[in-house]
């Protein structure tokens, strides 16, 4: 969880921009307010600085509904930040602050065991997998989940400018790739982790990356929607057309919408068709997040997920 400073007009570099917005950031963070703004039940566990933004973050957990009873707060490293800038097509590039920041500090000593003991599905990114001590705090708490029953869920989330480099990134997210029973990625992160390989090739996704485990494997294909692949079928969901103004978020609030999804019903990962219907919801989360600036600010309730269905029906 950071905090996230993005230029107040977008289609300029960071050294170009007039001035900054701040807003809660961190993709595990946006996942956890997309499901409880969906009237579903999530928490957090994390560490922030004992600082202003580290407070700020805590509250805003709070404020959305989510158990912030797993957030510690570190003494002696501050909150992380993000710079991130908006080019003309609404996508974005990063710069972060974390030298090191609270975030990478947390201890295995420090998580809250019967949180997660508690989860139906535990979701997890890479970015905690870079440095220690996090990387054996986040390795202890998903063989806790994994022992107590969850689902494990995994958007690795990639920001290479966070790894010492390509390789470390790819060996650092792979490392734990066969643990998961779900899986979100992007088609770059395909081509990334295949070493160039077509990411629209499905014997490239099956061959590749579908391990013997895995329950659900999910692309994301921005606005053209997303595919799925289990065991027994895979397919394509159409996304849901709208006017972009920022994709921050977009692939969390889709994650956050399938898991509220699946954590209410597990049986739609043996139905495709109730899983479709799924993530058509999901895909319209997603779509109505970039119709609006910031991430958590822009994700949606369920009524306004099913408005926005209920529009793109006609």
């Amino acid at each position: 969880m950071l905090i996230d400073f993005v230029p107040t007009v977008s289609g300029v570099s960071l050294a170009e921009a007039p001035s900054f917005k701040k807003a809660a950031g961190g993709a595990p963070a946006n996942v956890a307010v997309c499901v409880a703004k969906l009237e579903g039940s999530s928490a957090f566990i994390g560490k922030v600085g004992k600082d202003e933004f580290g407070h700020m973050l805590s509250d805003m957990l709070e404020e959305n509904k989510v158990d912030n009873s797993g957030v510690r707060f570190d003494t002696d490293a501050r909150t992380a930040l993000a710079f991130i800038t908006l080019r003309e097509d609404g996508e974005r590039e990063f710069m972060f602050f974390r030298h090191p920041s609270a975030d990478m500090r947390l201890q295995e000593s420090e998580l809250d065991v019967n949180l997660v003991k508690k989860a139906t599905i535990f979701h997890y990114g890479s970015i905690s997998l870079i440095e220690e001590p996090c990387k054996s705090t986040q390795l202890a708490a998903m063989r806790i989940a994994k022992k107590s029953g969850s689902l494990l869920s995994y958007d690795p989330n990639l920001r290479l400018p966070l790894w010492p480099s390509e390789d470390a990134a790819r060996k650092g997210i792979m490392n734990v790739w066969d643990q998961a029973d779900i899986i979100k990625i992007s088609e770059e992160e395909i081509s990334f982790l295949t070493e160039g390989s077509n990411p629209n090739d499905d014997s490239v996704v099956l061959n590749k990356l579908f391990h013997p485990n895995l329950r659900l494997l999910l692309v994301s294909e921005g606005k053209e929607g997303c595919r799925y692949y289990t065991k027994k079928f895979k397919g394509r969901v159409p996304g849901v057309k709208v006017k972009s103004v920022d994709t921050n978020g977009a692939g969390d609030a889709f994650m956050g919408a399938i898991l509220y999804r699946l954590a209410s019903d597990l049986d739609l990962l043996k139905d495709e068709k109730r899983l479709r219907d799924a993530l058509l919801f999901a895909n319209a989360c997603g779509a109505h997040t970039v119709t609006k600036n910031g991430a958590i600010p822009a994700l949606p309730t369920k009524d306004e997920v099913e408005q926005i269905l209920k529009e793109a029906s006609k």
